[in-house]
């Protein structure tokens, strides 16, 4: 159980940050980047959940769950992805629940005829803009995982969510999206 007295530790002050194994790190460094992004992410994803109807915002709210447990993974170096009592490790049942929400909700809704436009609803519009930041933090693990072991299911999770906040952003304008029509402006 997490239990924060004090928010300030000052140990951070010479520009580093500590990792669950005990090593420290550069806050600019691509591990604390990918963190940082994951939380990012994460934020996004609550200012659509207080927008969204409360099925939609469950499921928010158990995805910012999960991005929490994502956060830890990235937190723990090291190439052991085995989950125990002391690492927590994102595991194929959370990518597996993305990928059965995704399914449902793209059931009801029409094929794509065109590039739609990030909007339609305020709520879209949110829901778009956390699907944009989940891509950056992708890129990030990605690019993490290229220096150091990343756990495969922390990258098939990020490449997942962004997939299920595009389909339930579709799902949230009922399938009126508004669509890209290339040239418009000329």
């Amino acid at each position: 159980m997490v239990k924060l007295n004090k928010i300030y530790t000052r140990t951070g002050d010479d520009g580093t940050t500590g990792l669950v194994d005990g090593s420290r790190r550069v806050k600019f460094d691509a591990r604390m980047q990918a963190i940082g992004d994951v939380d990012e992410a994460n934020s996004t994803i609550g200012l659509a959940a207080v927008a969204a109807s409360d099925e939609t915002a469950r499921n928010l709210q158990r995805i910012q769950n999960d991005l929490f447990d994502l956060g830890a993974d990235l937190a723990t170096p090291g190439d052991d992805f085995t989950p125990s009592e002391m690492v927590l490790r994102v595991v194929a049942s959370q990518v597996d629940w993305l990928e059965g929400a995704i399914d449902a909700l793209n059931e009801g809704l029409p094929p794509l005829t065109s590039f739609i436009l990030p909007g339609g609803s305020e709520t879209a519009a949110r829901i778009h803009v956390a699907r944009a930041t989940v891509r950056r933090a992708e890129r990030s693990a990605v690019e993490l995982d290229n220096a150091e072991a990343v756990n495969p299911q922390v990258l098939a999770y990020l490449n997942r969510l962004s997939d299920y906040l595009f389909v339930l952003a579709r799902a949230t304008n009922a399938g009126s999206d508004p669509l890209w029509v290339p040239g418009a402006s000329r």
